[in-house]
């Protein structure tokens, strides 16, 4: 055990609280995340990975740091902020945890270099290994969602930009892109940030259309970018492998070229002419039928679909579709946003019925 607290033994009670209480901070958040693992995803490993690290400090936590606590006495138990009391999403929940444990893990590292030192090292490097499992698991948390999401909303310049995309959010949207090329960096940068944590607060993922800086800067989920736009394997470095790239193709070779470079979806299109890419001829129902039949990643059929022409595009193949118009320009944009996703449901729903049955071959009445 080290010296200084032995030398000093009136400080010996506050050390041993300080070293209890963080120790069930970061027991209390682990066994958070390791629920999500569990029970969420599902996957062992993690899941085994979460139980040591709680069994490490358990090790840790012996019954002299117990014997310290005085609960009734700690003015920090009084002590709470409002955004505590609320969590809009799953990833919220992760985030405030995994904080919650890295903190607390730094708190015992500093502490633990008085009360023993091999204690002091021992959670350091837990730190850093729950630094690495908090990108793991918040990236696949956001491939998951994009697995998920059917209907793109790719934002226009608007003066009433957030409330449509909340609308659009509150009508089933789980996936958003943050598109302007007009508005000056600080506007830009301030609708980002908002639309951001509308995001957060709806579980739906944000990405920023070309801008790697403002991605960055905002914390978004990803970036989408365009043919003429920064190379890809440039953004992948600045993002690193957690964030989600998404690149526009409008032929078969760049789609091709985007699945070989790593993209995390595409976008197929334009579908139909459109003034979102003015002088851009369609490269139509054709392509939409192409990457129904080739492309391996999630991909959304985008230009010019409406509520008139998504009847064409869902029967050429396509099963997500991007939207820009027919939402942001609606008047009103949840019930749009409404009438999309249950067009897409209903293909989804199609599908799953129209699906051969993998049993049918067998005798089901044998024994």
């Amino acid at each position: 055990m080290g010296n200084s607290a032995h030398s000093q033994p009136f400080m010996q009670p506050a050390l041993y609280r300080i070293l209890d209480a963080n120790l069930d901070r970061a027991r209390e958040g682990l066994r958070v995340i390791e629920e999500w693992c569990r029970f969420g995803l599902e996957d062992v490993a993690l899941t085994a990975q979460c139980k040591h690290w709680r069994q490490e400090l358990a090790h840790w936590h012996q019954a002299e740091l117990r014997a310290a606590r005085n609960t009734p006495d700690d003015p920090g138990t009084d002590l709470t902020h409002p955004q505590e009391a609320i969590r809009s999403s799953v990833e919220q929940v992760l985030q405030a945890n995994f904080a919650r444990v890295e903190e607390a893990l730094r708190v015992l590292e500093e502490y633990g270099k008085v009360y023993r030192s091999e204690m002091a090292i021992a959670v350091k490097q837990m730190r850093y290994q729950v630094y690495t499992l908090e990108s793991h698991l918040l990236s696949i948390q956001r491939r998951q969602l994009l697995q998920s999401a059917r209907l793109y909303l790719v934002t226009s310049p608007s003066d009433n930009l957030i409330a449509a995309v909340e609308s659009a959010l509150q009508g089933g949207v789980t996936l958003v892109q943050y598109r302007d090329k007009e508005t000056d960096d600080s506007a830009r940068f301030r609708n980002a940030q908002r639309l951001r944590q509308l995001c957060r607060e709806y579980d739906a993922l944000f990405i920023v259309n070309d801008r790697v800086d403002l991605a960055l800067a905002v914390d978004a989920d990803g970036v989408h970018l365009g043919q003429e736009d920064m190379p890809f394997e440039w953004a992948r470095r600045m993002l690193g492998q957690d964030k989600i790239i998404g690149r526009s193709t409008h032929s078969a070779e760049e789609l091709e070229r985007a699945i070989s470079e790593g993209a995390d979806y595409v976008g197929v299109g334009p579908v139909y002419e459109t003034p979102t890419k003015a002088g851009r001829p369609a490269a139509g129902l054709e392509y939409v039928r192409y990457a129904a039949e080739h492309c391996s990643i999630p991909w959304y059929a985008i230009g010019g679909i409406d509520t008139q022409n998504i009847y064409q595009v869902l029967d050429a193949g396509a099963e997500r579709i991007s939207v820009v118009r027919a939402i942001m320009q609606s008047d009103q944009p949840v019930f749009a946003t409404q009438f999309f996703v249950a067009q897409l449901d209903q293909k989804r729903r199609s599908q799953t019925h129209s699906a051969p049955d993998p049993w049918g071959n067998l005798d089901h009445t044998a024994s």
